[in-house]
């Protein structure tokens, strides 16, 4: 698909297809809608990545995103400052506030270990977590990276390194889907599943 266009098309089917989960295709598609869109639709969206450049930050205590020095969880007086969920993404933030079930305060780490991509350790936010914890009154931490190689990896390395602390550590139970079926469910989901299992209640 590369190369097939001259010029500024094709810089902008380039830049298009770099980010995540936009194939060739979908870039060129994207492209040829903002050549054909009206200016006033391609200048909102050049504003909008500019403004999103210039104005997010990173929140300084859980490095969630913020337009603020701190972010609205951080700032919020009816958290709980007894528990930490710890989470790879921003966006594991959102998705975990939309179940209501978390109460207390986030930990965003920027990512997860992976070998292969060249991100260990000292890559993410694991240094600021400790000295969050060095001050502070949690006594719960809540571990929930995603669960793939990366993020399994990533809890049991924050795990080994938490326990001399004393608090008590859990990891997010993360079972069969809703509706699904057991004969298509993965080894690693089947066993969690397993792990998380409940009492029945009569």
């Amino acid at each position: 698909m590369s190369g097939m266009y001259e010029g500024a098309i094709q810089d902008l089917i380039d830049a298009l297809g770099r980010l995540p989960g936009i194939g060739p295709k979908s870039a060129q598609r994207i492209a040829f809608h903002i050549l054909q869109s009206e200016s006033e639709t391609a200048a909102a969206l050049v504003d909008a990545i500019r403004t999103v450049k210039e104005r997010v930050k990173f929140c300084t205590e859980c490095g969630n995103v913020s337009e603020e020095t701190q972010c609205r969880i951080c700032r919020d007086p009816r958290r709980e400052n007894t528990s930490i969920c710890v989470v790879e993404e921003s966006k594991d933030v959102i998705a975990i506030e939309r179940t209501r079930e978390f109460r207390g305060k986030y930990h965003v780490l920027g990512g997860a270990i992976s070998p292969i991509d060249g991100v260990g350790p000292d890559q993410l936010r694991i240094r600021e977590l400790m000295v969050r914890l060095a001050d502070s009154q949690v006594t719960e931490i809540i571990l929930a990276t995603d669960p793939n190689l990366e993020g399994e990896a990533t809890a049991t390395y924050l795990a080994r390194l938490l326990k001399p602390l004393g608090l008590k550590v859990s990891r997010l139970a993360s079972g069969l889907p809703v509706g699904g079926d057991l004969e298509y469910a993965d080894e690693v989901t089947l066993g969690r599943a397993f792990e998380g299992r409940r009492t029945v209640e009569n």
